[in-house]
């Protein structure tokens, strides 16, 4: 993308996108509240005012940015699709059991449900305060890594730390913009503008990469191109029913930077449409788009190493007069990945523990922009540290159990479970961050999927037994009963 043509391109399609944003964010009036509760809901959902069809494209380009289409395609085999079918899983689980029971409640996060099932306010801040560092220390770095590697394999730069570093400044000084700015709504719109573009071109980009080889994938191994994985693949067979439906839960239904989505339509049947749009998304196109260019480019080029496959099939396939355009698409997956992530924990830090401690909130939106800038520096700093990993998806699935499996822990217990306290709940969710920490980094029995399984049973079975001999009360199963009343007994 050195011709200056190209170069115009990708910054007027990128201006164009903002532009579409910003008129039709102009044009949607917020509630005008003064109230913290108001602020809350205007900034951070939109209003309630997300129709389905943005509600889907939001989901879809928070989720697809480049940790999927680069890391996916630069593991260069077909076995790293289950990610994405199994996520189809996730989305349904998201639409007839969590997104009816958010709404119910009427919650602007996630964690403000646990606050309701349990009648305390310390799991929901503990909750919080572990997606914060899941958002801080794993989420935001990883993806202005993973832009960062795709722009500079692609333009054929050197990919050393200090270019690095300037490219995912620029990244993320942009993508804070967007969610400091304009909230949810913006960020909601951005996505779904920027949605149409990345999907169109990266079906452009699969399509073109099998025709470089005749659509001729011989010569490939077999085990590049099996969706059975053995015990030494990155995903055994038998994960699939074990923790990777767990994963999926957790990522899809609890996840504020997902649900918060779902949670901003002006009713549950709209929102349901919008989730089982983004899971059509899901099964039919996202599977070809991250897996597809990573297994042609083993063919052309063999194995490539640090997860530069992507950058280095579309600079090999992509026609010169459609760089610039592809350039600002992945731009864009990279911004909505990225402001997406900080909006919710901007959401996550005024609702759940500096309102729910009883400080005042005079401006919601300048205390949500204060938490996303300080989010996005201490984010850069942690751009190293990925740098220096084999698999971007990979080590982003590992050092997420620390957290996914302890969280889900918690909702489990609030959902299903009557008469728990709430400090059960939280000695679950402590012992099994521990416990995943031994598994995966010093006893490593079996696969790590596997061992978030183990984290999640484990973790639940903690807070039953601490609620009983710790707290003395027996749990009964509120499955089947209606609606449960508060996990912890009446409040």
């Amino acid at each position: 993308m050195n011709d200056p043509v190209q170069v115009g391109v990708f910054l007027a399609i990128s201006a164009l996108i903002a532009l579409a944003t910003y008129l039709h964010v102009r044009g949607t009036r917020s509630s005008g509240a003064t109230d913290a509760k108001g602020q809350e809901r205007d900034y951070f959902l939109a209003g309630g005012s997300l129709s389905w069809y943005f509600v889907a494209g939001s989901i879809t380009l928070t989720n697809l940015s480049t940790d999927q289409l680069v890391s996916m395609n630069g593991n260069q085999m077909l076995l790293v699709a289950w990610w994405e079918f199994a996520a189809v899983a996730g989305l349904f689980i998201l639409a007839f059991v969590f997104l009816p029971v958010y709404y119910r409640n009427n919650c602007t996060t996630t964690t403000e449900l646990l606050q309701k099932k349990f009648g305390d306010r310390n799991i929901r801040a503990l909750i919080s305060v572990l997606f914060l560092a899941g958002n801080l220390f794993i989420f935001l770095p990883a993806i202005l890594y993973g832009g960062s590697r795709f722009f500079l394999s692609m333009l054929g730069l050197d990919g050393g730390l200090e270019n690095l570093m300037m490219s995912s400044i620029i990244l993320a000084t942009i993508g804070a913009a967007y969610a400091v700015f304009g909230g949810l709504r913006a960020v909601a719109v951005s996505d779904t503008y920027s949605g149409v573009l990345v999907l169109g071109l990266a079906v452009l980009v699969a399509y073109l990469a099998l025709a470089a080889v005749d659509f001729d994938l011989s010569g490939i191994p077999a085990d590049r191109l099996t969706l059975i994985g053995d015990d030494d693949s990155d995903i055994p067979w038998h994960t699939l029913l074990t923790g990777m439906i767990f994963i999926q839960t957790f990522y899809w239904s609890t996840n504020q930077t997902i649900t918060q989505r779902a949670m901003a339509s002006p009713s549950i049947r709209e929102a349901q449409k919008g989730v089982l749009a983004a899971a059509g998304i899901r099964l039919l196109i996202v599977p070809l788009i991250v897996v597809v260019p990573g297994i042609v480019s083993y063919k052309l080029f063999g194995d490539v190493p640090s997860d530069g496959a992507y950058g280095m099939i579309v600079a090999e396939v992509m026609p010169v007069w459609l760089s610039g355009v592809f350039a600002a698409a992945i731009v864009a997956a990279i911004l909505t990945s990225f402001n997406s992530i900080l909006n919710a924990s901007a959401a996550l830090y005024v609702c759940d523990i500096h309102e729910a401690y009883g400080k005042e909130t005079r401006s919601v939106r300048k205390l949500g922009a204060i938490v996303s800038v300080i989010m996005s520096v201490l984010a850069l700093a942690l751009v190293p540290f990925f740098a220096q990993q084999e698999s971007l998806i990979n080590t982003v699935q590992q050092l997420y159990g620390l957290l996914s499996m302890p969280i889900l822990s918690a909702f489990i217990v609030g959902l299903c479970f009557r008469n728990v306290k709430a400090g059960a709940a939280m000695i679950g969710v402590v012992l099994g961050v521990a416990f995943y920490a031994f598994w995966s980094m010093y006893w490593q029995p079996a696969h790590y999927i596997h061992g978030m399984a183990a984290t999640l049973f484990l973790a639940v079975g903690v807070a039953l037994a601490a609620n009983r001999l710790v707290f003395g009360q027996a749990a009964e199963l509120a499955i089947g009963r209606g609606e449960a009343e508060p996990a912890g007994g009446p409040t």
